[in-house]
């Protein structure tokens, strides 16, 4: 047996929240206390000296693109970009500094330009120069704009471009001229973009997402892959990608019964079958789906599921044994996850459906009946309180779209625990930044008063909660007590507090012998703490 004393540090420990040392045998946590002990217990322990450093344990990210973060960390990134001229500027750039090859293109929002539009086919077309093939996904993945050339390349799907242009006009299909792609059309170009990338452009994409990822104190993550999102050759050869931080896969096809799901559980290897699986899209590309209309559009979104392929998706997963999920944000997507859920329960009963675990990613557009329906079957909510941070808020892109009530009324994450649902915080990166303190924060402060989670809740959303969200359910794992898996972040971080919600009366005592454990202080617009090392099952994946 191998031991390691760490010693010199702060723990966030409930079982011993004042504990400056911690022993880890083997990849699992044996011991915390104070020093003096712990070297008289561990006489032969390799001695690590934290130097006054915090100790947590590590996140994992619920909900993340890997290849698709890792090619927006290691290409062209247009989340910073203020305008639709420094937009365009990027992409020239881009283009003359590679002149090979497909340009893409991750994060644009032109909801934050002065211009309030997306580039459009000329415009790429001219910046790119002629015949590039360019495709430049909007901040929420759920629209996109493409070159002339990209749209050329769809006609290798089946559908030449000028069918594509010319004859599918409607909304449904996902195409209108002069607007962004959506839906099915959306879906058909990205399958062709993606399909321009060698093996060795996503094995370098992986790489730099995965080591953004334990470079934040994350151990684990959770792939929302899908045949519209990313394709089967993604997953297959992320999993079989070696880095020390593991990853879960979810697939988002839907099944109609146990047979089918075992089966292609088993052809692609996946752990489950949700994540992704698109109920409906996005509120910023106008494809949530909505009871009532956009406030700055005639239409109410897309909806992609209807509750009879709902209820046969989780029918079928829950007799297999498998963890089912499903992407849905509007309100509309939300109610239609719920009924097919209560038809499962009436079915198969609410203690087979509450086992196996099944997910709703987002949420947004959640009312109290949807919330106390969840709650019920033991759904779990995998969350991005990112979103709120960049879009909510009176004066936000959920405001503008939905008006400034539907909008107060978006991630009701105080709602969801008070009811009893299992949240899981992560990030939907390339969505929102991969940097879980960050997320942890927003969930704090949230834009919405009464809407925000307690520091304390929140971070065993994004540890604790997102190890249930991924099966894992014996009772340790995302925390530091003898016997959990020695999974920690050692983090370069101030004074430590204990404080209340955001939005609420302070109910916690600083004193330590309140026997509760302080964070980090999470102030809107403070430092927050910096990763030194993460541990993964007592290996470290990363140093500082």
């Amino acid at each position: 047996m191998s031991t390691q004393l760490l010693i010199g540090g702060r723990f966030y420990s409930a079982s011993a929240p004042d504990a400056t040392a911690m022993a880890v045998t083997d990849g699992t946590v044996v011991w915390l206390g104070a020093e003096a002990p712990g070297r008289a217990l561990h006489p032969d322990a390799e001695i690590v000296d934290l130097d006054g450093a915090f100790v947590a344990p590590a996140f994992v990210d619920p909900h993340v693109h890997v290849t698709a973060l890792g090619l927006q960390l290691t290409g062209l990134d247009l989340s910073a970009a203020t305008s639709l001229d420094a937009a365009l500027a990027a992409v020239r750039a881009h283009a003359a500094a590679h002149p090979d090859g497909l340009v893409i293109g991750e994060g644009w929002d032109q909801t934050r330009w002065p211009e309030q539009r997306p580039p459009t086919v000329a415009e790429l077309d001219a910046a790119a120069g002629p015949g590039r093939a360019v495709y430049l996904a909007r901040v929420d993945a759920h629209s996109a704009v493409a070159s002339s050339a990209l749209l050329d390349a769809v006609g290798d799907l089946g559908v030449a471009s000028s069918a594509l242009l010319d004859a599918v006009g409607d909304l449904g299909a996902g195409y209108t001229r002069g607007e962004p792609l959506t839906a099915e059309a959306h879906h058909r170009v990205r399958a062709v973009a993606l399909a321009g990338l060698s093996r060795a452009q996503r094995d370098s994409a992986r790489a730099a997402a995965l080591d953004t990822a334990a470079a934040h104190g994350v151990v684990a993550v959770h792939e929302c892959a899908g045949p519209e999102i990313s394709g089967r050759e993604d997953v297959r050869e992320l999993l079989g990608f070696d880095h020390g931080v593991a990853v879960r896969a979810y697939w988002g096809q839907a099944v109609g019964s146990a047979e089918e799901a075992k089966a292609l559980v088993d052809e692609l290897g996946v752990h489950a079958l949700g994540g992704d699986l698109f109920v409906d899209g996005s509120v910023g590309s106008h494809t949530a789906c909505l009871h009532a209309p956009y406030a700055d559009a005639a239409h109410t979104g897309k909806s992609y599921l209807d509750v009879d392929t709902v209820t046969a998706h989780l029918r079928a997963c829950t007799e297999a044994g498998i963890q089912a999920g499903f992407h849905a944000i509007g309100d509309v997507a939300v109610d239609t996850v719920v009924a097919g859920i209560a038809r499962v329960a009436e079915e198969l009963g609410g203690p087979a459906v509450a086992a196996r675990g099944h997910r709703i990613e987002h949420a947004e557009l959640a009312g109290a009946d949807a919330i106390a329906a969840l709650a019920r079957w033991g759904v779990i909510a995998s969350v991005q309180p990112g979103f709120d941070a960049a879009w909510g808020g009176p004066d936000g892109m959920y405001a503008a779209r939905l008006g400034a009530e539907r909008a107060a009324a978006l991630n009701p994450f105080a709602a969801m625990a008070a009811a009893g649902v299992s949240l899981a915080i992560g990030s939907d990166a390339p969505i929102t930044p991969l940097v879980p303190w960050s997320a942890v924060r927003a969930a704090v402060h949230h834009r919405t008063p009464g809407h925000g989670l307690s520091p304390r809740a929140a971070f065993a959303a994004a540890t604790r909660g997102a190890w249930r969200a991924g099966g894992v359910r014996d009772g340790v794992a995302g925390t530091l007590v003898p016997g959990a898996p020695a999974s920690y972040a050692v983090w370069d971080a101030g004074d430590l507090v204990v404080a209340a919600a955001a939005d609420t009366v302070q109910r916690w005592s600083t004193d330590p012998r309140s026997r509760v454990p302080g964070l980090p202080p999470l102030d809107p617009g403070g430092a927050l703490p910096t990763c030194l090392r993460t541990v993964r099952d007592g290996i470290t994946i990363y140093t500082a």
